[in-house]
């Protein structure tokens, strides 16, 4: 149970100039350096580019609040089976978000949770392309409108559910647990 990822890891001293930098900014802000980045470290190319599109995503101040962001990657995590995911990114929603139950609700359930009408609209607009995305139609564009979302924050939601497919699969590929500290983030005052 002490294994991080099935493929090892890659350590922070050990990554590229550029990435230690990068990943060190990271593990400066948190206090530690998340699992992903030790497994993916392992190919520094694939690590820049998931990077780069990840802060593209996430890092906006435009459209969607990055709490909004945080709970697609939960919602999505969840209906994907990524403990990985849910646990790490539900952190950053409870302290985004400054809800401490709400990451929970929508990792474990995210059809049940109590969501306000916008939250609600982005949830199902990710679960509809993370579940089905074969079945995905102008009625789901069309609904996530009518709930007042914009076709740029559309997009996002979209973008962000296809990028965290891909990293939710890598986190089963790799086995990857998450790290210790994620689990206490944004619980208690």
């Amino acid at each position: 149970m002490d294994q991080v990822s099935r493929f090892g890891v890659t350590e922070l001293s050990d990554l590229p100039d550029d990435l230690r930098e990068r990943v060190g900014a990271i593990a400066e802000k948190s206090g530690f350096v998340p699992n992903i980045f030790r497994a993916l470290g392992r190919r520094p190319r694939e690590l820049r580019a998931f990077l780069d599109y990840h802060d593209a995503l996430m890092d906006s101040d435009d459209g969607l609040s990055k709490a909004e962001r945080e709970l697609v990657v939960v919602a999505t995590s969840g209906a994907n089976h990524c403990t990985y995911c849910i646990v790490a990114h539900g952190a950053i929603l409870r302290v985004r978000s400054k809800d401490p139950f709400l990451a929970d609700a929508v990792g474990t359930n995210p059809y049940g949770a109590e969501l306000t009408g916008r939250q609600r609209a982005i949830v199902d607009l990710a679960l509809s392309l993370a579940v089905d995305s074969a079945s995905f139609t102008d009625d789901d564009v069309d609904a996530a409108r009518e709930a007042g979302l914009s076709d740029d924050e559309i997009w996002d939601v979209g973008s962000i559910t296809a990028l965290f497919a891909m990293s939710n699969r890598l986190a089963h590929l790799t086995a990857l647990r998450p790290n210790a500290e994620f689990f206490a983030m944004g619980r208690q005052g």
